[in-house]
């Protein structure tokens, strides 16, 4: 199977989603994973803290993304030379934005800080391979990287962890970083953690928010993710967020739950 290089390839005024942003309820609508990558991406690029880290990003979703032609715009909400807070938006073709992002950098330095908290469950090495059987294309969101469960499944309901590494780049010619790699995945923490069928309810985040105690290294991620339903139409998702020498952050989704 012949897969695309990269999520977005640049186009005059902005970049053109391919069909491996594909999302999983329908197939001319992105997955938030990546507009929210490119959208972190965007806002990197405009700070002015030369080596900075960024510690928390906070991704409203406001409409569906459709897979096409995309533009990101940036702003400085509050400038600073230790500490900053930017805006990235997301448009398609109007000046309504479909995501937006707020993410604080802050300088980086050299402290005695807490010891790395070993991820809790196996390794990529010791996980499986899995495919997701609830996708409607064959080449879509879930190509982009190639998973490795360490505990629960795509395709069964419940708590779940998974290990990811990039099966393309980001945006052609330019590799992935391991920021925009973490941010690919996680906005999937609610999905391998469902615990309703997807055939049956609507379950999609209305945000996403990764809080980071470091910087993500190396080719594998993980998230070790549990979702929990209320009583009223809504749920939440939390996941630990790992690399392979430890615990990077945390990550919340609040979901909007309806039958479909």
């Amino acid at each position: 199977m012949e897969l695309p290089a990269a999520l977005y390839e640049p186009v005059d005024g902005g970049f053109r989603a391919t069909d491996l942003t594909i999302g999983p309820w329908d197939p001319g609508l992105q997955h938030a994973g990546p507009p929210a990558a490119l959208l972190a991406r965007a806002a990197e690029g405009a700070s002015a803290i030369p080596g900075g880290q960024t510690v928390r990003l906070a991704f409203d979703i406001l409409g569906p993304v459709p897979v096409g032609p995309v533009q990101v715009a940036t702003r400085v909400l509050r400038p600073g030379q230790r500490i900053e807070l930017l805006e990235a938006t997301l448009t398609a073709g109007s000046d309504r934005p479909l995501m937006r992002l707020t993410a604080w950098r802050v300088r980086s330095g050299t402290y005695d800080g807490s010891a790395a908290t070993a991820a809790l469950v196996p390794g990529p090495a010791a996980s499986r391979s899995e495919v997701p059987e609830f996708f409607t294309t064959d080449v879509a969101y879930h190509r982009a990287l190639d998973w490795r469960f360490a505990s629960g499944s795509f395709n069964a309901p419940g708590p779940a962890a998974a290990w990811t590494r990039p099966a393309c780049t980001l945006v052609d010619g330019e590799p992935m970083t391991p920021l925009q790699h973490l941010l690919v995945m996680t906005d999937a923490a609610s999905g391998i953690s469902a615990v309703l069928d997807w055939t049956r309810a609507t379950f999609a985040n209305v945000d996403l928010t990764v809080a980071l105690v470091r910087p993500p290294a190396g080719e594998w991620l993980g998230m070790d993710a549990v979702t929990t339903l209320g009583p009223a139409g809504a749920g939440q998702c939390f996941a630990d967020l790992y690399d392979a020498t430890g615990r990077i952050g945390r990550s919340a989704q609040s979901l909007f739950v309806e039958p479909r």
